[in-house]
């Protein structure tokens, strides 16, 4: 997901990714731990993903505007 395509959504939205991508972190790591992740691409994704979706409800809890920091 594009960090465009996250600013699109909604506070709840993002909420819901962010629970989701923290299950699926925990999961790929447990596999990763235990040898059978084939994919270890997909930890960093994952990690990337739920930076991305914490940045934008960080700025959004600040009032950080996007358009503005985009200036």
């Amino acid at each position: 997901m594009k960090i465009g395509d996250i600013r699109d959504l909604s506070t709840t939205e993002l909420e819901v990714a962010g629970r989701t991508a923290t299950e699926e972190l925990f999961k790929l790591r447990f596999q990763h731990h235990t040898g059978q992740l084939n994919d270890t691409a997909a930890l960093r994704r994952t990690r990337q993903k739920l930076a991305r979706v914490n940045t934008i409800l960080n700025e959004r809890a600040r009032g950080i505007d996007a358009q503005v920091r985009e200036a």
